[in-house]
C-alpha cells in the first residue's frame, strides 16, 4: 500500500502541475491578447508603469552604481597583474550588458515589484474585488491583469538599461577618478568593444524575456492565491523564489543561444 500511495501522490502532483501550467498559460494568453488600447487602456498602463517601474528606480540605480564600482575595483586588481588596465571599461560594460544587468535587474524587480503585484492581486481576490468586476460584466484579465502585465514587460528592459548605464558610470568613477586610468582610453576602448547587436540588442532581448516571466509568475501567483492572509503571505514568498529560479534558468538558456556558438 505504501508504494501505491506514493505512486498516487506523484501522479496527483504531476496532474496538479500540468493543470496549473495550463491555467497559467491561459492567463498569459489572455494578458497578451488584451493589449491596452491607446484611448482607454493607456492611462491604466501608464499608471502601472509608474507603480512598477518608476518606483523601482531607486533600488535599481543604487544597486547598479555599487555593482559597477565593485566590478571595476575587482577588475582593476586582476588586469593590473597583466598590464592591461586600459581594458577595464569594456570589461565592466560587457559584464553588465551581457549578464549582470538583465539578471540582477530581474531579480530586484521580482523582489520589489513582483512581490507587490502578488500581494495586490491576492488582496483583491480575498476582498472579492475581482468577483465584483465579473458581476459588473468587466473582464478582470482586461481591466486588472493585462495593464500590469504589459507595464512589467515594458519596465524591466528600461530598468535594465538604466542599471547598465549607472553601472558603467560607477566603473568609470572607480577606474578613472580613483585608480587614475586615462578617461579617453576608458571610453574609446569601451566604445570599440561594445557591439550594438551582439551586446545591447541581446541585453534588451534577455530583459524582455525576464520581464515576461517575472510579471507572469507574479500575477498568476496572486490570481490563484488562497484568499486569506496566510495564503497571500505564502504566495508572495513563492513568487520571489520561483521568479528568481526561472530567471536564472532562462538566463543560462538564452546565454547558450546567444553566445554559445
Amino acid at each position: 500500500m505504501g508504494v501505491i500511495n506514493r505512486i498516487e501522490n506523484i501522479g496527483r502532483y504531476a496532474l496538479d502541475f500540468i493543470a496549473g501550467l495550463g491555467r497559467a498559460g491561459l492567463m498569459l494568453w489572455g494578458a497578451i491578447a488584451h493589449l491596452p488600447r491607446l484611448q482607454k487602456g493607456l492611462p491604466l498602463l501608464l499608471k502601472q508603469i509608474y507603480v512598477l517601474g518608476v518606483r523601482s528606480m531607486v533600488i535599481i540605480v543604487v544597486s547598479g552604481l555599487f555593482i559597477g564600482m565593485v566590478l571595476a575595483l575587482q577588475g582593476y586588481t586582476v588586469l593590473a597583474d597583466f598590464g592591461t588596465v586600459e581594458s577595464l571599461g569594456p570589461m565592466v560594460a560587457l559584464s553588465l550588458l551581457r549578464e549582470l544587468g538583465p539578471v540582477v535587474t530581474a531579480l530586484l524587480f521580482a523582489g520589489r515589484a513582483g512581490s507587490a503585484l502578488t500581494a495586490e492581486i491576492g488582496l483583491m481576490k480575498s476582498t472579492e474585488q475581482l468577483s465584483s468586476l465579473e458581476m459588473m460584466a468587466v473582464d478582470p484579465l482586461k481591466q486588472v491583469i493585462a495593464p500590469r502585465f504589459w507595464a512589467g514587460v515594458i519596465s524591466v528592459p528600461l530598468l535594465t538599461m538604466m542599471f547598465c548605464l549607472v553601472g558603467i558610470l560607477g566603473g568609470h568613477l572607480v577606474g578613472v577618478e580613483w585608480k587614475g586610468i586615462d578617461s579617453g582610453s576608458f571610453w574609446s576602448i569601451l566604445q570599440a568593444s561594445v557591439e550594438w547587436r551582439q551586446d545591447i540588442v541581446n541585453c534588451l532581448i534577455k530583459s524582455t524575456f525576464f520581464g515576461v516571466v517575472v510579471t507572469w509568475i507574479s500575477l498568476y501567483r496572486g490570481y490563484e492565491v488562497t484568499p486569506n492572509p496566510e495564503g497571500i503571505s505564502k504566495a508572495t514568498t513563492s513568487t520571489v523564489v520561483q521568479a528568481s529560479l526561472v530567471v536564472l534558468a532562462l538566463d543560462f538558456l538564452l546565454t547558450a543561444i546567444m553566445f554559445g556558438q
